[in-house]
């Protein structure tokens, strides 16, 4: 039996009232989508434990089946992992965005989807001008990108940038959650406001606001942890190997420390441009050797994030049209079983632009399997099937369950 998780990030959200009070996934056209729910079973699961942020890297842990409150130690870390930076004993690592600010207020939290290219150039001018004995800066993809910071105190509480587009900045600067961290907080702060100095006069955001782009004015630190105790996945399911695809760092941190194969596709951007068909064949290829494959689509997230409600549509008409579509009809020529998972991590309603704790919906399918009653992929369609609300590794346990 081969096992396929395809993860639309972001991909569920709330009515909207000029959709006819549909979702983006209830308006959008995903015919395989809902074969899949047809021919399959459904339910909801609850991706955020109590008390914990509804960060991305919080809920694909939790959909992976780990333990969150028990391993997380914050998306840098992960990040860390995915490109190749080592974190040490009394290392502290954090993703690091490139924002765009606009005065006091921050415009948007990846610097109008600054290229990686342009990104790269300020990451390694920062690393030049602020780096030092404590801080070191690390690029990443487009505006994910990674800061270490040597004796810093996890002990702060950091507000996601993507949580704050278009509201000043200042409020939601670090604070220290006690006494012990005020010295991190200080000097990250501090930090923030060099790097708002060096980089507004760097020819790359003199370039970009001559064409009409965001500028890449300031970094934003957040998600601190240090180096996370995690068992890989073929200690915790029965599966001999697998892989990850996806052009997010964080999601290949994860794989790396699930003891996954980290595949690159060439044109994956994270975006709606993502080169989906590379993906889809990324992943067939990968099932044919493993056992296990999580593919990962960032492109519906993006857009939840930019409250574009129409682009949101057709990141889920691609998925479907794209990855699910060609995955589905090649697998059901193989000769081995393939049962194939559908789920988003976390809703990211384009009302608010953010995400929310709110469980998502899943479909199981696998040949043979007892459908449900459930007609369609939804996030109302799917509190009807047969899995009912399951949490932690329940929805793991169920994708390995036997017939």
């Amino acid at each position: 039996m081969k096992f396929l998780i395809i993860l639309g990030d972001g991909m569920a959200d709330e009515p909207i009232s000029r959709l006819g009070n549909k979702t983006p996934l209830q308006a959008a056209h995903t015919p395989y989508m809902d074969l899949l729910a047809r021919k399959g079973r459904s339910g909801m699961l609850d991706t955020i434990p109590l008390g914990m942020h509804p960060g991305s890297e919080i809920a694909n842990l939790s959909v992976l089946g780990y333990d969150v409150p028990r391993v997380y130690e914050g998306r840098g870390v992960l990040e860390a992992a995915s490109i190749g930076v080592d974190v040490l004993p009394g290392e502290m690592a954090m993703r690091c965005n490139l924002v765009s600010i606009d005065g006091d207020w921050l415009k948007n939290h990846s610097a109008g989807h600054i290229s990686t290219p342009e990104a790269t150039e300020l990451m390694l001018f920062l690393q030049q001008k602020l780096g030092d004995d404590v801080f070191s800066f690390f690029p990443g993809v487009s505006y994910r990108n990674l800061l270490k910071m040597k004796n810093g105190n996890k002990n702060i509480d950091c507000t996601p940038p993507h949580d704050i587009p278009e509201k000043p900045f200042r409020p939601h600067l670090i604070r220290p959650k006690d006494n012990s961290a005020t010295k991190t907080a200080d000097a990250l702060n501090a930090l923030i406001f060099k790097s708002q100095e060096i980089l507004k006069d760097h020819p790359v955001n003199k370039k970009r606001l001559a064409e009409g782009k965001d500028p890449a004015n300031s970094i934003w630190p957040w998600s601190p942890g240090y180096r996370p105790d995690m068992k890989p996945l073929i200690e915790m399911f029965p599966v001999r190997g697998g892989a990850v695809i996806s052009a997010v760092d964080l999601i290949r941190g994860i794989g790396v420390y699930a003891g996954l194969e980290v595949i690159h596709v060439e044109g994956a951007t994270g975006l709606y441009d993502t080169n989906y068909e590379g993906k889809a064949r990324a992943a067939l290829d990968a099932l044919r050797e493993k056992d296990f494959v999580f593919l990962h689509i960032e492109a519906s997230d993006e857009a939840g994030h930019e409250g574009d409600a129409d682009l949101k549509i057709k990141t889920i008409e691609y998925l479907d049209a794209r990855i699910v579509k060609p995955i589905f009809e090649e697998t059901s020529t193989w000769h081995a079983p393939v049962t194939i998972a559908v789920l988003p991590d976390h809703p990211t309603p384009c009302a608010i632009r953010t995400h929310t704790r709110d469980p998502i919906p899943f479909l199981i399918y696998r040949n043979g399997i007892e459908p449900d009653s459930v007609q369609v992929y939804d996030e109302f369609a799917a509190r009807a099937g047969f899995y009912g609300l399951l949490k932690g590794d329940e929805f793991m346990k169920n994708l390995f369950a036997p017939l």
